[in-house]
């Protein structure tokens, strides 16, 4: 095992010895107290169970056998989330012919970043995390199931699923992907239309007609953002079945792996494995090596925080920086390559990439999943054989060695996700599609409170210049973290025509953020006197990715004497911001994970 995944893996567990343990306790705990439908009463179960077929009924009273609990995140105005639909009826069916019952237990919020760039509604989208992991505790708190499948693919509903799951965790629990839709045109020619747009040379027509050619049909967007990210990580942890993770919908082998999810889950229940056996800090910095390896959202590096603690782990920023440093890049894919996660799949997708870190030293191995106790079993990848479901070995080469690398010969060295710091505060940067070129910048500030400020500024023709822009009051207490993607083709076009230009904010980007150096997540946040608050209109900035820095070049004295201003307009009303006042209030900076809600353990 290499040293610093072991020196990492250490800390984490000593930083974490006595919340952790009082998880673990409070998991036993619920697991003797037999916190299942045989102890509560019979008219809580007649409840619980009217609705029920006859077959269903007789099953769920001898109660011998698991009864699943599915939690699901189904609408069809998301693509990635209308292929689950359907899903119930295959998880039904699939667990009756086991001896088995299944219902669907509650349904959580899905709504979608690509919907609401840019729109209000996106100052919901990180607080809808929060709102999914209590709408999976309601789900699961009528305490008539026996296990659980969690159905969800997107930014948060994946981490919101995992962190109500985690307070259930004497349960088993099993993710049930819906896979990547087709490709459609190349990520390389949207992203170039997206910037003629910005640059008003085609027009709003031109952007629709690429648009619908990229988003097209059901299944996830098969670029590398955070929903795919999100896939990765439930495979890489151990909570999918093996090479679950980038099978499309509506396929017969899509059918059979959910089919075969729920009927692993009713072994789970069987034998007494439980999500608790399953996440431990060895999963979880599994997790963060995957996420290096692929070149993974930057999302990730609030949503894991969040993941981890609700299991009572504690990881942070300077995790992601140490891991980063040895992990190599093993994967090319939209926005640090040309191909989509299609491509990444069919050049041998997890499996492969899963067993080039375990060969080199940088996953933990003997760690439990979901079909055993080794990490070696998602080296396997899932086929049908003459129609039944079967694993195989991945292949010994990758299939294109321009999206998926041997370890032995990576696209780079490190993972490209790196910690700054400075007297900005902490933030992160995500390089792997950043040009070396472009990794330093030294550039006057120009401040903005919105990002809409700059689009405008960028029309009048006053973004002309070398700049590095400072957008402030964006963090979790100030409006919700909205993401900031409508800046990537605007300050795109600008580093193209020559310009130096960065962007320091304490906000967030896509899990889609690419070419521009971002310094993005900046803790503490302006709302909360965070020193990012003290910049001024024309100071020099010097973001160094190479380095690890971000600061103000101003006199220590004069820096220290400067106040930090409030916001200048109120944006906290309209589209339902109001009713999560409370949330913004309550949520805990980006490095300890946006969350708004704390936990005893």
């Amino acid at each position: 095992m290499h040293a610093t995944l072991q020196r990492v893996t250490d800390r984490i567990i000593e930083r974490s010895k006595t919340t952790r343990a009082a998880w673990l306790q409070r998991m036993q705990a619920a697991r003797l107290s037999n916190t299942t439908r045989s102890s509560i009463s019979c008219t809580n179960v007649a409840h619980a169970y009217a609705a029920m077929p006859a077959n269903d009924k007789l099953v769920l009273k001898a109660a011998r056998r698991p009864n699943l609990g599915i939690v699901t995140s189904y609408n069809d105005m998301l693509s990635a989330h209308q292929p689950y639909e359907h899903y119930p009826e295959l998880v039904r069916q699939a667990a009756r012919e086991v001896g088995a019952t299944a219902q669907v237990a509650g349904a959580t919020p899905a709504m979608c970043d690509g919907v609401t760039q840019g729109q209000p509604g996106m100052e919901l989208s990180l607080f809808s995390r929060d709102v999914i992991a209590m709408s999976t505790a309601i789900a699961l708190s009528h305490q008539t199931f026996d296990a659980g499948l969690y159905l969800g693919v997107c930014d948060k509903i994946v981490p919101g699923l995992l962190i109500g799951a985690l307070r259930f965790a004497h349960l088993p629990a099993v993710f049930v992907p819906a896979g990547p839709m087709a490709s459609g045109i190349s990520n390389s020619e949207k992203a170039r239309i997206r910037q003629l747009y910005a640059e008003g040379k085609v027009d709003r027509d031109a952007l629709l007609e690429s648009e619908m050619a990229s988003y097209h049909g059901a299944g996830t967007c098969t670029f590398y953002g955070t929903a795919n990210s999100n896939q990765m990580l439930m495979e890489i942890m151990g909570l999918h079945l093996p090479g679950a993770a980038f099978v499309s919908p509506n396929t017969p082998l899509r059918d059979a792996l959910t089919r075969a999810a729920a009927q692993r889950a009713v072994a789970l229940s069987e034998a007494g494995h439980t999500l608790a056996d399953v996440i431990d800090e060895r999963s979880i910095v599994n997790g963060l090596v995957g996420l290096l390896a692929t070149g993974g959202s930057t999302n990730h590096t609030i949503h894991l925080v969040a993941m981890a603690r609700a299991a009572g782990i504690q990881i942070n920023w300077d995790d992601f920086n140490d891991l980063s440093a040895v992990v190599p890049l093993l994967a090319r894919v939209y926005p640090n390559g040309k191909a989509d996660v299609n491509h990444f799949h069919a050049a041998g997708g997890m499996a492969f990439l899963i067993r080039e870190l375990l060969d080199a030293g940088l996953l933990h191995e003997q760690v439990q999943t979901v079909v055993g106790n080794s990490l070696r079993d998602y080296t396997r990848e899932p086929w049908l054989d003459n129609g039944q479901l079967a694993w195989r070995d991945a292949p010994l080469a990758s299939g294109d060695a321009c999206v998926l690398a041997p370890a032995s010969s990576p696209f780079s060295a490190d993972g490209g996700l790196r910690l700054l710091s400075g007297n900005l505060g902490r933030a992160v940067i995500k390089v792997s599609a950043v040009a070396a070129e472009h990794r330093v910048v030294r550039a006057p500030a120009i401040l903005f409170d919105h990002q809409d400020a700059l689009l405008a500024a960028f029309k009048r023709g006053e973004l002309e210049r070398d700049f590095i822009a400072v957008i402030r009051f964006q963090g979790p207490r100030a409006n919700g973290m909205p993401e900031l993607h409508k800046l990537t083709p605007t300050l795109a076009v600008l580093q193209e025509r020559g310009f130096k230009v960065a962007l320091v904010t304490d906000g967030r980007m896509s899990g889609a953020s690419g070419k521009v150096p971002a310094a993005i997540h900046m803790t503490p946040e302006v709302l909360s006197g965070g020193p990012l608050g003290k910049v001024r209109d024309g100071d020099m900035i010097v973001l160094d990715a190479e380095a690890g820095t971000v600061h103000a070049e101003v006199d220590a004295a004069e820096w220290a004497q400067r106040d930090v201003p409030t916001p200048h307009t109120d944006t906290t009303y309209g589209f339902g911001r109001e009713l999560f006042t409370g949330m913004r209030q309550h949520a805990s900076d980006a490095e300890s994970g946006a969350m708004t809600f704390a936990f005893s353990d």
